[in-house]
């Protein structure tokens, strides 16, 4: 069945065409990934489809009674609402039978009485015919893993990062039967995007994206379409298969241009004698020249970015770090930690939102004071600091503008000069975008300005925090190969698994209560291992632990009577609770000791894992009550 046909799709902004004549479709079932670069459209083609924006020319036809939930690459949301009002606007039937029911559950702990009791029956009955017991479970895990706590937050206060996952949330908890997403991975920890590899793998629902991240591409889709000048190219495969098949194409296509091309100069010299006779023999000839001429000019300018720095020259004195401690109240972000960074070293930095890692960069570039030892840095080092919110600039201002902002005139590697438009040109900043608004750039080339705005000061100790958001495939192979051949120090923090592991040839990970373990491996390797760590760690405790009574072998109740079918649901339902407040609470707990995070979110974690010890005991206690009733009865 076709869940999706495009037809003819065609869309401008005034004389620049993002893409005409586009024709696809896509079957129920797929798991398509949509691959272009920077500025060809991608997140207003996937505007399109979900109904977000129309089209100039051309048509959009779902199937009938398809459910189709869209995560745009900058959510819009409602300011107005909590993060409770805002899901709830999504399944509202099922949320709305969920949140009657814990309102029931509340009412009846705090009082319970005959009333509170046949409201609770009555939610409960609700939540049976509505097999809404699967949607609170799904609930309660996405929002876990996607560490949106705190429901009652208003909106308005989220960052940019909170903002996307609870989009997430929100589109995955609608059980669209059609999923579009606009670069999912941005904003979610390696260990999110872990769980949303296998959420989608496992799940029937028919998926269209646009994501720069390999991996999750490669382990997810199995259909990839290529846009390039307007044109489609099908691929059924993953990614590896992709570029496989688009080599062999551009080798193809390459042979022919040069088939042309000696065509072309054989039959312009028969052009050029002026042939007398003008038979309709010569006049097909001159005909199939003109054809051949336009072959042979066919191949398309190549507009790519070139990476160059000269490099400042770099001493045998490179950074120091002494015995440097560094905390926010009860977080330890360092510890008396001591490293000497050594010339053209490149390290990956890894570890859970809120470790710290951004506190430690902005320490090692002087931007943040330490509380103890010191930083010293050698009189030659230049740094380049690319940070992970990219540029802050006046949006209003043309991109030109903000060039020769910073210089008119800038050196590249080879010695020569060259102006800020031609600098700008070489990162595919074309003469009509050079006098773009920053704002109307897509956030791909955003990334590129920022990239160029931190390459311009030529580093030689470069520092790149999260610099694959947004880019398209190409540019990041060409960022890649800059960074394979940049012969200064490198400093890499990418939720990117794929880009840390060809980059950097170790890494320093953040785990906790200011400990940085220095491990020299991959980054896969460095979580197999942190894995047993942990697994060993919870059997020692475990087995330290004394035996308790199996929650199996217990009964429930406190007044003699027997429980009811509905106090047994909630019996049982409040042992699945009290697990899943368990595994938060861990995981919160591992969080506060493994990453680095702002002030204000580490205080939020903190009095949220305050919250589960309490929540945890309450329920506890419910179950007990529960458990003495059956067993008394």
């Amino acid at each position: 069945m076709t869940y999706l046909s495009v037809e003819n799709l065609s869309k401008s902004y005034g004389v620049d065409t993002l893409f005409s004549g586009l024709t696809f479709g896509i079957k129920k079932g797929d798991k398509t990934a949509l691959v272009a670069e920077n500025g060809t459209g991608k997140s207003t083609l996937l505007r399109i489809i979900a109904g977000k924006e129309a089209p100039d020319m051309g048509e959009v036809m779902t199937q009938n009674n398809v459910k189709i939930g869209f995560l745009e690459q900058e959510p819009a949301l409602d300011d107005t609402k909590t993060i409770r009002e805002y899901i709830s606007t999504g399944n509202s039937e099922i949320v709305s039978i969920v949140q009657e029911y814990e309102k029931a559950v509340q009412a009846q702990a705090e009082n319970y009485n005959e009333q509170t009791q046949q409201q609770f029956e009555k939610a409960s009955e609700a939540m049976e015919v509505a097999n809404a017991w699967d949607f609170e479970q799904r609930m309660e895990t996405i929002l876990g893993i996607l560490q949106i706590h705190d429901l009652e937050q208003p909106v308005a206060t989220l960052s940019g990062g909170e903002r996307k996952r609870v989009a997430l949330a929100f589109v995955l908890l609608d059980s669209p039967d059609f999923l579009i997403l606009d670069e999912p991975t941005n904003h979610l920890d390696v260990e999110m995007i872990e769980w949303l590899e296998n959420y989608l793998i496992q799940s029937k629902v028919t998926l269209f994206m646009v994501t720069h991240d390999r991996y999750f591409l490669d382990r997810v889709c199995n259909h990839i379409i290529e846009m390039e000048d307007s044109k489609l190219y099908h691929h059924k495969g993953n990614y590896q298969y992709f570029l496989q098949k688009r080599a062999e194409r551009e080798e193809i296509e390459q042979t022919q241009l040069n088939k042309a091309k000696q065509l072309y100069k054989k039959e312009l010299e028969w052009m050029r004698r002026g042939p007398k006779a003008r038979t309709s023999k010569s006049k097909s000839r001159i005909d199939d020249f003109y054809e051949t001429k336009e072959k042979a000019h066919s191949q398309k300018e190549s507009s790519e970015m070139q990476l160059e720095t000269s490099m400042a020259r770099m001493g045998k004195k490179v950074v120091e770090v002494k015995n440097v401690s560094k905390s926010f109240d009860d977080l330890i972000i360092l510890d008396s930690f001591s490293y000497s960074f050594k010339r053209g070293e490149r390290i990956g930095v890894i570890g859970k939102n809120g470790a710290g890692k951004s506190t430690f960069l902005n320490i090692l570039t002087g931007k943040e004071p330490v509380d103890s030892g010191e930083i010293i840095t050698g009189e030659t080092i230049v740094f380049g600091h690319y940070k992970q919110k990219g540029i802050e600039i006046d949006e209003s201002e043309r991109v030109i503008d903000v060039m020769k902002g910073i210089a008119r005139v800038i050196k590249l590697a080879d010695g020569s000069e060259v102006s800020a438009s031609q600098f700008l040109e070489h990162f595919m900043f074309t003469a009509d975008m050079q006098y773009t608004p920053v704002r109307k750039l897509s956030g791909g080339e955003k990334r590129r300005l920022g990239l160029m705005m931190t390459l311009i000061k030529n580093p030689n100790f470069l520092i790149l925090d999260e610099p694959t958001n947004d880019l398209d495939l190409t540019t990041l192979q060409k960022l890649e190969e800059f960074l394979e051949s940049f012969g200064g120090c490198l400093i890499l923090v990418s939720h990117d698994r794929f880009f840390m592991d060809k980059l950097v040839d170790h890494y320093f990970a953040f785990e906790g209560d200011g400990v940085i373990r220095d491990f020299h491996g991959t980054y896969e390797e460095y979580r197999e291992m942190r894995a047993e760590e942990i697994a060993e760690e919870k059997k020692i405790k475990s087995e330290s632990k004394p035996q308790k009574t199996s929650k199996k072998e217990k009964k429930r109740t406190t007044t003699g009577k027997s429980l009811s079918f509905i106090e047994r649901k909630e019996f049982n339902k409040l042992e699945k609770q009290i697990a899943a407040l368990e595994v938060e609470k861990e995981k919160i707990a591992t969080e506060l000791n493994n990453t680095g995070m702002d002030y204000e979110l580490l205080t939020k974690k903190t009095a949220r894992f305050e919250e589960l010890e309490a929540e945890i005991d309450g329920k506890t206690m419910r179950w007990l009550e529960l458990a003495q009733r059956e067993e008394e009865g």
